[in-house]
């Protein structure tokens, strides 16, 4: 039988284990570092035999837990529903999460964990860094870069070649005409920088 943890029980995590039982997994554990019912990363450490899949939308989160998990020596597990549409050219490491109808095309790099949401487009030639959140319904044109740790709101886009910086949120349905710098909070349309995080 196959079997995956999802660290985080929230309504991220139900999402994450429909995309895992999608790829086969028959047998899904929760875990949660909160006070409820779940097992906690504690009580399981010692099965680093089954992969983790995260069901944290958080991307600082994401990324601290990135490095505990790994340095207790589990696998991620990448998820990809199976409505996808990726092409044969792109990267995807270790961790991240592809919703459904994701449209990834040509020589796009995504990185260790990130979130890419229900039907995002990602064109060709992207780069997505590590712990990276895409939300649902957001268009990158060819030859965006979008830094670690950034989140990209609902129902945004950004047109092509254009580098969103380091740790920044865009909001959403914002409308990015220009490159966003690190550590910004940015929306509208056109998009504009706001106050720094």
């Amino acid at each position: 039988m196959k079997e995956l943890y999802i660290y985080g029980a929230s309504g991220h995590g139900l999402v994450v284990a429909d995309i895992a039982r999608d790829n086969g997994y028959e047998n899904i554990i929760f875990i949660d570092d909160g006070k409820n019912e779940y097992p906690t990363f504690e009580d399981i450490k010692d099965s680093n035999n089954i992969p983790i899949a995260f069901g944290i939308g958080n991307n600082i989160i994401r990324a601290k837990l990135y490095e505990k998990v790994k340095k207790e020596g589990f696998n991620l597990a990448t998820l990809i529903h199976s409505s996808s549409i990726i092409s044969s050219s792109v990267c995807i490491e270790e961790g991240t999460i592809v919703m459904p109808n994701v449209v990834i095309n040509a020589n796009s790099i995504i990185g260790k964990a990130v979130i890419l949401n229900s039907s995002s487009v990602i064109e060709h030639e992207c780069k997505i860094e590590d712990f990276v959140h895409i939300s649902p319904n957001v268009a990158l044109a060819g030859n965006v870069n979008i830094k670690e740790l950034t989140h990209i709101g609902i129902g945004s886009c950004v047109i092509q070649g254009l580098t969103v910086g380091k740790n920044s949120l865009i909001g959403a349905g914002a409308v990015v005409v220009k490159n966003i710098k690190d550590n910004i909070k940015a929306y509208g349309n056109p998009c504009c920088e706001v106050e720094e995080l």
